[in-house]
């Protein structure tokens, strides 16, 4: 399948709906954010290896999470479970120039990955996207809060920190077990929960050490 007939594939589904989501897609191209050997599955509506045990998450599940996310320009975003920076770049592409993007990745090797990559859109260097070698679970204090918290990986439970260093009004979509959970932060003490069943991550990396 071509970039085209996958992104034309995720509207007819209505998996993308968003014009700026959709163009997102259009602009950062998923080949560039995965290894070598797997250019030829670079459309194919699937996750794939990207070494470490992790996966660049199903484009499917990408377009189902941002279009939930909603991200808008200006945003300043938390991406937890950076990878190989795939979500990244595309939230950075929506977010633009007066918008923030901190990519999160407890894996120093795909720290370095994610860096490549998203450098290849320049992001890095407009300083739209930090990436950081960390544990998501804790969230990134140094940079709270934030309009919008998104996850790649699942956790048992959404980690309290995620809430503590959401904005009123924001936003978090992270995946809990085989789920997507989507929550709204109403007040300081109020959140909405909303449950999407029928999905699969790899589970989130803690630091045990």
């Amino acid at each position: 399948m071509s970039k085209d007939g996958l992104i034309h594939a995720l509207i007819r589904g209505k998996y993308l709906e968003t014009p700026r989501i959709i163009e997102a897609f259009k602009s950062i191209d998923r080949k560039d954010f995965i290894p070598q050997d797997l250019l030829d599955s670079a459309y194919v509506d699937e996750p794939l290896p990207i070494g470490f045990g992790q996966t660049i998450s199903q484009p499917l599940t990408v377009a189902f999470m941002l279009e939930h996310l909603s991200p808008e320009p200006g945003d300043k975003i938390l991406d937890v479970g950076a990878g190989s920076g795939w979500q990244s770049a595309l939230l950075a592409e929506v977010v633009g120039d007066k918008g923030k993007v901190i990519s999160i990745e407890r894996i120093p090797e795909l720290v370095e990955m994610a860096k490549e990559n998203i450098a290849k859109y320049n992001f890095i260097g407009k300083n739209i996207v930090e990436v950081i070698e960390g544990d998501g679970s804790e969230g990134c204090e140094k940079f709270a809060t934030y309009d919008k918290i998104i996850a790649a990986a699942s956790a048992r439970e959404l980690p309290p920190v995620w809430k503590e260093q959401l904005k009123v009004g924001g936003k978090i979509v992270a995946p809990v077990e085989h789920s997507v959970i989507v929550v709204n932060k109403v007040s300081d003490n109020k959140f909405d929960t909303k449950e999407y069943f029928g999905f699969s991550f790899v589970p989130l990396v803690k630091d045990v050490g």
